[in-house]
């Protein structure tokens, strides 16, 4: 008897010692440093997120926003490739030569090629031991040969299914699988759309990581093109929509301002409507079938984008990484008023959100995604700079929950990134120094406590031009005057008290030119008409 019992000890003994093994072994593999995640919309305004006064349906991103962090101030820089240069870099798109695109013989600011000494995230994140992952829209590339110095594989990222051209969400003309060329996908595949191949794109990648290398953190930059025009969609995400915006843009913007008031996002009153726009009411019946179809295939862009953020966190659940996955939804502008037409055109009578049909948002149905503010994509008032932002992170945010009151941009994200990964910015790289960032950390934010005070925000494009410190704002159309606002009091920019304060408004209009000129601003009505192809076709108001 005893003798067995001591064979019974030593059987324990093992199978303790076998479980504390494979559970250490476990704990090793799954890394310190958090996974993070950033999850990047185009063209979405302001209030298009549930969670942000929307009816659109968007379950999962308001789960992460109401178990993490919702921010009400937070900003990017008014377009998609200033934006995108911004949030690599944590530099403003003038210091990367992002403000256009014009080539090596533009004035430097505008050549559109971002020099090495501002290193991206994934460069930095990768001298800490991450592996990273680029999905979607780069728009960071310049003209010039494929898989030059500018694309995502040499700058940082070990995988990249890559959107060279932005046109048919259901056909588009050329992707990249790292450097292998995928052209009309939609001819090989009739079910291809191009939001969920980002989605499945995104997971065939953690997947991997899983099985390769799930001893690293990872970094995942999820680019989407959607609801960029054109407005492509699913047809039965359409079905869900259609008849749903017959009541109007009008009253749209009403029942969205209502719900941002009631859930306490916001304390201000609702812009009048765009004067660009008309009254709702005005319009024949088979204009409201058609603009409601429009509005149907836009809310179905986005709710396409909430169904693959569900499924990424399912993943990132099957892999044990939710709960140190540190998660970023945010758009890169405000919706766009635009009506220009290209790509492959529309053909009349086509169906909603068909490969074959080419509509955009335009003026009324943007005005209304970016309640309550004014203007658009394009424009520094609130309606093109304001972005929602959605941070999750389980194991970091001690506060879930909360709405975050804190100005914060888009230059912000990589040094809270570099700060979470513990990645420090160099002040060389390759014997050039590199520029000071203009950003802060948010990750006071994520441990319930102020972030800290920054001088000022600076916004320039096309013109169009804002600076904002503490709550004052100013900010003019082109060669329009400045105009003053006081956010805490206006959030939505409707009284100009400029003539009431003009010490204020000489010290901000001396700090906005002081910048542009440390930035490499350049006056837009200096440049050749010829470069002004980028300038967007709108409603005159």
């Amino acid at each position: 008897m005893l003798k067995l019992n001591m064979h019974f000890l030593v059987l324990i003994v093992v199978c303790f010692s076998v479980v504390f093994s494979l559970l250490s072994e476990m704990a090793s593999a799954q890394p310190a440093s958090p996974n993070i995640i950033v999850v990047l919309a185009d063209d979405m305004g302001f209030s298009d997120l549930g969670c942000y006064g929307s009816e659109i349906e968007t379950p999962h991103i308001d789960t992460l926003a109401a178990n993490g962090l919702k921010f009400t101030q937070f900003y990017n820089t008014a377009r998609c490739w200033p934006t995108r240069a911004a949030l690599m870099t944590g530099l403003y798109p003038h210091q990367v030569n992002m403000a256009m695109n014009f080539g090596p013989n533009a004035p430097a600011g505008y050549t559109g090629v971002i020099p090495n000494t501002a290193r991206m995230i994934p460069e930095l994140l990768k001298t800490v031991g991450y592996r990273t992952y680029h999905v979607g829209k780069w728009h960071l590339n310049s003209r010039g040969p494929l898989h030059n110095e500018t694309w995502p594989l040499a700058r940082g990222y070990d995988h990249s299914y890559f959107m060279l051209q932005q046109d048919n969400f259901h056909n588009p003309k050329l992707l990249f699988d790292d450097k292998q060329r995928i052209e009309r996908p939609g001819d090989q595949d009739p079910d291809y759309y191009v939001t969920t191949a980002f989605t499945n794109q995104a997971i065939r990648r953690l997947k991997e990581h899983q099985q390769h290398d799930s001893d690293k953190p990872f970094f995942l930059y999820l680019a989407h093109t959607a609801p960029h025009f054109p407005l492509h969609a699913k047809a039965e995400d359409v079905a869900k929509y259609l008849g749903k915006y017959r009541m109007g843009w009008d009253e749209l913007r009403i029942r969205r301002h209502q719900k941002q008031l009631d859930s306490g996002l916001l304390n201000c009153k609702l812009s009048e409507r765009d004067p660009a726009s008309v009254p709702w009411e005005t319009l024949r019946e088979e204009e409201q079938i058609e603009w409601d179809a429009r509005m149907a295939t836009y809310a179905a862009m986005i709710d396409r984008i909430d169904i693959g953020v569900g499924r990424i966190v399912e993943q990132l659940k099957a892999m044990n990484a939710f709960e140190n996955t540190l998660i970023f939804v945010l758009s890169d502008n405000g919706s766009s008023a635009e009506y220009i037409v290209r790509g492959d055109g529309h053909q009349p009578g086509a169906a909603p959100g068909s490969r074959e049909s080419y509509r955009c948002l335009e003026v009324g149905w943007s005005n209304a995604a970016n309640t309550p503010f004014r203007e658009h994509k394009m424009w520094t008032y609130e309606g093109g700079i304001a972005t929602p932002l959605v941070v999750h992170w389980p194991n970091g945010i001690k506060s879930p929950g909360d709405q975050n009151i804190s100005i914060g941009h888009v230059i912000d994200l990589l040094p809270t990134i570099c700060e979470v990964a513990g990645a420090e910015y160099p002040q060389e790289y390759e014997g050039e120094s590199t520029q000071t960032l203009p950003g802060i950390s948010l990750s006071a934010a994520f441990e319930n406590q102020q972030i800290p005070d920054r001088e000022f925000l600076f916004w320039e494009h096309q013109g169009h031009k804002a600076i904002r410190k503490g709550d004052w704002k100013l900010v003019a159309r082109r060669q329009e005057p400045w105009s003053l606002y006081d956010l805490k009091k206006d959030r939505s920019e409707l009284h100009d008290v400029a003539a009431a304060y003009p010490k204020i408004v000489s010290e901000l209009a001396s700090l906005w030119q002081k910048t542009a000129q440390e930035t490499n601003v350049v006056e837009w009505n200096t440049f050749p008409q010829s470069h002004n192809r980028h300038t967007p076709e709108y409603r005159e108001k």
